[in-house]
């Protein structure tokens, strides 16, 4: 079995690219139990196996494994033969598709002299009663490619991220110095309709074709994997999506909500399906502060998690939804959003936001302590009025 892991992982050290890494390259994985989760497509496997390649070890002393691909009998018994032959360093990429993988991390890690690092789906739960892995392992949650990503992809230069405090204090001058080195307004288009996620710059004629199939599998595939629904459900998932497509943006009323999804008034079941839907990337949730992270709460804002699954999902988007998202998912790195009851959103307990196009007011705002306008189709911004695209160097 190791010497079948072993070439399909140097056939697979020969075939990534390892020129681009992303914002997540330099986390700290030196520990013994490390899981790196995010959304289907947004790049993890990608950098397992740049940092696995890239570590200063010899190639026995490594192994990548992926329970998507190779058929495993067991995670623990293939990870006691690469330790007898004093093995460091596993990866195992996919692991929610192991049935039980709770407890075969648990194992390994309380048997065996081995530091392991595991990605799966960002809906993955890890403190239940299986194994309780929440108090073993580090987890690392990673985000698609931000505006910044996407513009040195695509130009091949290297641009900084800035903090929210620097954007807001210095974003006239932060903007100019940018202007300098690439044409924002065409990218940041091309970046709302493709750039969210890195297998575009593989295939960009049938992106928005392979984004669709995407989101299908996590519905189809993914999250049943992981949540206990029945099989006839998943279409009402999908359903659940393109109903929210409509949205202008979507504040949601449940009870149409239910009407329309012939759920007959199954409260819970809407908010279970909601929350499957938001920590598998498809969906962004948001609350207001005062109702907390209880999913049995109504949200006050339904989105889609990022822009681009607009352009592959909905027949139709909505320009002043798009902003939305795009600002949303921007601040999902790092910042904690909710909905204010003046504005569109409240970032870290401290700052609102109203977003909208360049001859957006601050009327709404106006009377608020730390107040922005974020604005579409401008490149500079003036005072507390800022570009939108400029969010997109929060990481």
């Amino acid at each position: 079995m190791l010497e079948e892991l072993r070439d399909y992982q140097r056939k697979l050290f020969k075939k990534v690219d390892f020129s681009y890494k992303r914002y997540f390259f330099h986390l700290n994985l030196d520990k013994k139990l490390v899981g790196i989760i995010g959304a289907r497509g947004v790049g993890k496997t990608t950098f397992l196996i740049q940092y696995l390649k890239a570590l200063d070890l010899p190639f026995s002393k490594k192994l990548y494994i992926s329970a998507d691909i190779i058929s495993i009998p067991s995670l623990y018994e293939v990870a006691e033969a690469f330790s007898k032959e004093e093995g460091e360093i596993l990866v195992i990429d996919e692991i929610h598709k192991y049935k039980d993988f709770e407890k075969e991390l648990k194992k390994i890690y309380d048997l065996l002299d081995l530091c392991v690092i595991f990605s799966g789906s960002c809906a993955l739960k890890l403190d239940n009663a299986k194994a309780d892995l929440s108090r073993r392992a580090i987890i690392y949650e990673v985000e698609g490619l931000s505006f910044r990503e996407f513009v040195e992809l695509s130009k091949g230069i290297s641009l900084p991220s800035f903090s929210l405090e620097q954007i807001l204090q210095n974003h006239q001058d932060i903007a100019y110095e940018l202007l300098e080195k690439f044409n924002v307004t065409l990218l940041f288009k091309e970046y709302v309709k493709y750039g969210y996620y890195p297998f575009y710059f593989e295939d960009k004629d049938d992106y928005l074709i392979r984004l669709n199939e995407t989101i299908n599998t996590v519905i189809e595939v993914d999250i049943p994997s992981i949540f206990p629904i029945e099989y006839d459900s998943i279409n009402t998932l999908k359903k659940l999506v393109r109903l929210i497509c409509l949205s202008h943006p979507y504040t949601p009323n449940l009870k149409e909500l239910m009407t329309k999804m012939n759920m007959q008034d199954n409260y819970k079941g809407l908010y279970r399906f909601l929350e499957y839907l938001n920590r598998a990337k498809v969906l962004h949730v948001i609350r207001a502060k005062t109702k907390g992270d209880n999913i049995f709460t109504k949200p006050d804002k339904i989105y889609l998690n990022n822009t681009n699954l607009h352009y592959a999902y909905c027949e139709s988007h909505n320009t002043g939804t798009v902003r939305e998202v795009f600002f949303a998912s921007m601040l999902q790195v790092g910042h904690h959003i909710t909905i204010p009851k003046k504005g569109d959103f409240n970032v870290d307990e401290r700052y609102t936001f109203e977003v909208g196009g360049k001859t957006k007011s601050f009327r709404q705002i106006k009377d608020i302590g730390e107040s922005f306008v974020v604005a579409d189709d401008i490149e500079i911004g003036s005072g507390n009025k800022i570009p939108l695209w400029l969010f997109g160097f929060l990481y």
